[in-house]
C-alpha cells in the first residue's frame, strides 16, 4: 500500500506492523544533508516514503513544526561531556510531539482529500496522549478514543489529556497498565469487520508514520554534532519503553546514518535491555516507577526489529511473536543475537540511579533533566568516547514530572504551559481492564 492509506490504516489488516518495502541508502547526500535546517530537512527525507504532492508536504511541514518554541525545532544542547538533544519544545513539552504534529496534520489532509472521516484508538503511557490529542482536537474528521493506565502516569501528563473538553475527543482510563491498555487496543484493530465498520486508525507508534518522523532529528542531530566535533560517526543513548524512538534511530542507521551505537536505556522494566544483553526476550510484571512512560514489558515495535534481525522472512517473525504470545518469551538464534549487537548496546538506570543522575545534573550544570532523559544519560554516560560523542534524547520537559523533580533536587520544576491547565475542567471515563467495555464505549459514542 501507499504512504497515504499506511498512515489511516496505522496496522496491518491481519494486527502485524507495516514497514516500507526497501530502505535507501543516503550516504552520498549526508554532507548537503548537514547544511539544511530542520524542516528542509524533513521534507528531503519525508519525500523518500511519502506519496504526498511536494508543495502539499511542504506544507503540513511548515504547519506541524509552527507551534515548537525554539527555531531549531529540537536543538541539542551540550552539557558536561554529553550533548542533550531537547525534543520537548513542541506544544505538549514531550518528544512525541514531533512526530504527533506531522501526523496528525497528515490525517486531517488526507481525510478531506478523500471525504473520510477516522477514528483513532490510541493506548498511553503518558506522553503519546497529550500529543495526539493536541494534534487532532477539534479537528472536523477525526475523533479519538486514548486509553491510559490509571494512576500509573504522572499527574500533569493525565492533566494535559483529561483537560481537553473537545467534543472529538474520548479519555479512557484503564484500570490496569499500559500493557493492559496496548493490549485491548491491538485485540480491538485484529478484529477487522470492527475495524472496518468504526473506521479505527491508529496513533502510537504502531503508525508507520511515528517512525520515520522521529528518524529526522536522528540526521539533523547526528550531523550537526558530528560537524562540529570533527568527528566521522555518532552514539545515541536513547530511554525507551516501547521501542519505537529507538527504532527511529535503527532506520537511521540502516539509511546511512554513520551510528556507532544505539545505546537503549530502560528503567526497572528492563525488557528490551535484557534482550539486548542475553538475547532472551522475556516477559515479566510491570514495576510501577518515576519514569512512567517507560513502564512497559511489552514493546510494540520490537516486531519491526525482529523482521530485519530475522532474515526480512515475516514467516519468522509471526512464529516468534506467536512463541512469545504463548511462552511470553522468546530467544533468537545466535547469529541474529551477533546482528543486533553491531548496532545497539543496553543498560538500565534504575530509581536510585535516576533521581542522583537529576540531582548531580542540576547541581553541577543547572540543567534540569526529566526522569526518562536521566535514565538515558545515566546509561549514555558509561558509553563516553573521545572520538564519538554521545547525544542523549531529552523525551519530555522535567516540568511534567514535578514529584520525582522534588524528590531529587528539592527545588520545584514548573511551566507555564502546565501551570494553565491547573483547577480547570476535566473529562474521563474509567473502566475496569475490559476490552468489551472499550468496544461497547466506541460504539455508543459512534452510534
Amino acid at each position: 500500500m501507499g504512504f497515504k492509506d499506511a498512515v489511516l490504516t496505522g496496522m496491518a489488516p491481519d494486527g502485524g506492523l507495516l514497514i516500507p518495502d526497501s530502505i535507501p541508502d543516503v550516504s552520498s547526500k549526508l554532507n548537503e544533508w548537514a547544511k539544511l535546517n530542520y524542516t528542509d530537512l524533513a521534507f528531503e527525507i519525508f519525500s523518500l516514503y511519502c506519496d504526498l504532492e511536494p508543495t502539499v508536504l511542504k506544507e503540513i511541514i511548515a504547519k506541524s513544526y509552527a507551534p515548537f518554541r525554539h527555531p531549531e525545532i529540537t536543538p541539542v544542547e551540550k552539557v558536561g561531556e554529553l550533548y542533550i538533544l531537547e525534543l520537548f519544545h513542541g506544544p505538549t513539552l514531550a518528544f512525541k510531539d514531533v512526530a504527533m504534529q506531522f501526523l496528525s496534520n497528515c490525517f486531517d489532509h488526507i481525510l478531506e482529500e478523500r471525504g473520510e472521516t477516522l477514528n483513532i484508538l490510541g493506548s498511553t503511557s503518558g506522553d503519546t496522549g497529550s500529543a495526539a490529542i493536541y494534534g487532532v482536537k477539534g479537528k472536523e474528521h477525526i475523533n479519538i478514543f486514548m486509553l491510559h493506565p490509571k494512576g500509573r502516569t504522572s499527574a500533569m501528563q493525565e492533566l494535559q489529556m483529561t483537560s481537553v473538553l473537545d467534543k472529538n475527543v474520548f479519555n479512557i482510563s484503564i484500570d490496569g497498565t499500559f500493557d493492559d491498555c496496548q493490549d485491548i487496543m491491538k485485540n480491538i484493530f485484529s478484529d477487522v469487520p470492527f475495524k472496518e465498520k468504526y473506521k479505527l486508525g491508529a496513533v502510537n507508534s504502531v503508525n508507520w508514520c511515528r517512525v520515520l518522523a522521529q528518524t529526522v532529528y536522528y540526521f539533523y542531530s547526528g550531523l550537526k554534532i558530528m560537524k562540529e566535533t570533527n568527528t566521522e560517526n555518532i552514539q545515541f543513548s536513547v530511554p525507551t519503553g516501547n521501542f519505537g524512538n529507538i527504532l527511529a534511530g535503527y532506520f537511521a542507521q540502516r539509511m546511512g546514518l554513520p551510528v556507532k551505537k544505539l545505546i537503549l536505556a530502560t528503567n526497572e522494566n528492563d525488557i528490551l535491555a535484557r534482550f539486548f544483553n542475553t538475547g532472551e526476550y522475556s516477559q515479566g510484571d510491570v514495576a510501577k516507577t518515576i519514569s512512567p512512560s517507560m513502564d512497559i514489558q511489552v514493546a510494540s515495535n520490537f516486531e519491526r526489529f525482529l523482521y530485519y534481525m530475522l532474515n526480512e522472512n515475516p514467516v519468522s517473525v509471526c512464529e516468534s511473536m506467536e512463541e512469545f504470545k504463548t511462552n511470553k518469551k522468546l530467544i533468537l538464534p545466535l547469529e541474529s543475537q551477533k546482528s543486533s549487537e553491531k548496532h545497539f548496546a543496553a543498560g538500565t538506570g534504575r530509581t536510585a540511579e535516576t533521581l542522583d543522575v537529576i540531582r548531580r545534573y542540576k547541581d553541577t550544570y543547572n540543567y534540569t533533566l526529566d526522569p526518562h532523559t536521566a535514565v538515558g544519560v545515566s546509561v549514555g554516560e558509561k558509553y563516553l568516547s573521545a572520538d564519538c560523542p554521545v547525544i542523549c534524547l531529552a523525551t519530555a520537559h522535567a516540568s511534567k514530572f514535578p514529584e520525582a523533580i522534588i524528590d531529587a533536587t528539592g527545588q520545584p520544576c514548573e511551566h507555564e504551559i502546565l501551570n494553565a491547565l491547573k483547577g480547570g475542567k476535566t473529562k474521563c471515563v474509567d473502566f475496569d481492564n475490559s476490552e468489551a467495555a472499550v468496544r461497547d464505549y466506541i460504539k455508543a459514542c459512534l452510534t
